[in-house]
């Protein structure tokens, strides 16, 4: 029997092959005392070295396209950040070279993302590859990155930079294993666009040997070294099963026995619609609007600029849904415009004015953005449904009401439930708004006290949670008491087992990212709604992630 590692799956399959690891580079340059007539040189030096890291990347995304390539356009932007560069070009008048300066003026960007809260932590790892891309080139040592080969392999990491994961060569790279990352990393995510099974969060997996053949359960997140031939045997057969039932075509979700369940997409800009549409999504079911924002740069986006955007998704779903949430920003998520009264530096960001509160602290952006949303949507049959993100009680709630009535807006009111407090006093919140919508992966940061961008909490993001479902079941519950829908548009919905769960648990909807909607769809499609209930109440029943997970996954193999 082989060795196992657990980890956390983010990207479904199984991948059985060889471990090749990643290519490292020298990422501190050596501290060299630089003459003041060799400034002008380094300075060019160091700009030409930005320059080049930012085209590099912008023709990577180019040639990724989808989600990889809006990742890959903001890595660029740093690269060419105004700011980092007169950081760097001081440091070089100080008497530093390039390399060192630009190492070193990433490392204070670098510290003060890393204190900024969970959604600018995770940006942490995009900002280390960029530095890491820029040193290279001015050192003239290999950028790092995939290792060539030409056999199948399966990737092994400390983590991956969105550059090497958006180019990788699924006929070539079974799946990869990173030690660091989590479910809501831009690996995961760019590993489910790509489809490949992948695994973060895996401790040891480092120290596997180059050439060791191991198992890779993008599910599970169970990593096998050294697998057995039956153990090989049995994942393969898991991982067939779990496609088995494929509807065919797109078309509505619903289980077996008719129980409809809108399948929806999430969605950042309008760059997502297409992948949206391939794949058979009856609607949007998060519209991440703060993209919009986070591009605009120091100034906030016109009310003409936004309805433009907004107009545009509409208009893909004539006939369908689509939920657009209102700007999610505040201290963790910084924006030049958005400054709360309480001043932009807060002991716990993630604790703090963010979300709904941050829009409260300063109404007319909230108000801009309504206005927006009723332009974009005058003359359109589309359902447009908006929601607040972070709302705590029933008083946010009415507050968001509020604004929204104040600025005009004809649409469905809902709130994202994404903090325990708003599960457990759920019908209280729905007095003032019409539906909730299910933030999973801050409701589990927030029940566990387990920031999400930290490995070594990894289990804890696990939606498969028993305490997690629990919250999700006094929400749906409580929806349905008051005749209102009750969806989850985190990452839990992309787990096509999971989403049985959910729908046993009462949730009316799911959105997930385009890709997961059809083995979703398929699965949904293979089961009951008893049967779907009747696996909630087994995963429910479990004491931690792993146990309810193989509780659900007994009922629903009939085993």
């Amino acid at each position: 029997m082989g060795t196992r590692l657990r980890g956390v799956g983010v990207s479904d399959g199984v991948a059985i092959g060889e471990v090749r690891h990643l290519g490292a580079v020298a990422l501190e340059p050596p501290e060299t005392a630089l003459a003041p007539q060799d400034a002008p040189r380094e300075r060019s030096r160091a700009q030409q070295a930005a320059q080049a890291v930012a085209a590099d990347l912008l023709a990577r995304g180019t040639l990724a396209g989808g989600e990889a390539q809006a990742v890959l356009e903001a890595q660029s932007l740093m690269a060419g950040d105004p700011e980092l560069r007169a950081e760097v070009e001081r440091r070089i008048e100080a008497g530093t070279t390039a390399e060192r300066a630009v190492y070193d003026a990433f490392a204070g960007y670098r510290a003060a993302l890393a204190e900024a809260g969970e959604y600018a932590a995770a940006r942490v790892a995009d900002l280390d590859d960029v530095r890491n891309r820029i040193v290279a080139k001015l050192l003239g040592v290999p950028m790092p990155g995939v290792p060539d080969s030409e056999e199948p392999y399966v990737l092994v990491a400390r983590d991956l930079a969105p550059a090497d994961t958006a180019l990788l060569d699924p006929s070539l790279v079974l799946g990869f294993v990173t030690e660091e990352g989590g479910p809501t990393s831009h690996t995961a995510i760019l590993a489910r666009a790509l489809r490949v099974p992948a695994a973060v969060a895996v401790p040891g997996a480092g120290e596997v040997p180059e050439g060791t053949v191991i198992a890779v359960d993008g599910r599970t997140g169970e990593v096998v070294v050294g697998p057995s031939g039956e153990e090989r045997a049995a994942l393969a057969r898991a991982a067939a099963e779990r496609h088995a039932a494929s509807p065919g075509e797109a078309g509505p979700g619903a289980t077996a026995d008719g129980h409809r369940v809108p399948l929806l997409a999430n969605i950042g800009r309008p760059a997502d619609l297409p992948a949206a549409l391939e794949a058979g999504a009856e609607g949007v079911g998060l519209f991440r609007t703060e993209f919009l924002f986070l591009e605009a740069g120091e100034r906030m986006p016109s009310q003409e600029a936004q309805a433009a955007a907004y107009r545009e998704v509409l208009q893909a779903f004539p006939e369908g849904r689509v939920v657009v949430r209102v700007l999610d920003a505040g201290a963790d998520k910084p924006l030049a415009f958005l400054r709360p009264g309480q001043g932009p530096q807060e002991p716990n960001p993630a604790l703090g004015v963010r979300g709904l509160r941050a829009l409260l602290a300063q109404p007319e952006v909230l108000a801009t953005q309504l206005r927006a949303l009723a332009q974009a949507a005058a003359g359109l049959p589309v359902s447009l449904e908006v929601m607040a993100p972070m709302v705590a009680d029933r008083a946010e709630a009415r507050a968001f009401a509020g604004a929204c009535r104040a600025a005009g807006l004809q649409a469905r009111l809902g709130v994202m439930v994404e903090v325990p407090g708003a599960a457990l006093r759920a019908r209280s919140v729905l007095q003032e708004v019409e539906f909730l919508s299910l933030g999973t992966n801050d409701l589990a940061q927030y029940t566990f006290a387990a920031d999400r961008q930290v490995g070594a909490l990894a289990r804890f993001q696990d939606p498969w949670q028993p305490a997690l479902l629990d919250l999700v079941a006094l929400s749906a519950e409580a929806a349905k008491a008051e005749g209102k829908g009750c969806g989850v548009c985190g990452e839990a919905a992309a787990d096509p087992l999971l989403a049985c769960v959910l729908t046993g648990l009462g949730v009316t909807s799911l959105s997930m990212g385009a890709t997961a909607l059809a083995s979703v769809r398929a699965e949904l499609a293979a089961h009951t709604l008893a049967e779907c209930e009747r696996a909630a109440a087994a995963a429910r029943a479990s004491d931690d992630a792993e146990a309810a997970r193989e509780a659900a996954g007994a009922v629903l193999s009939g085993s």
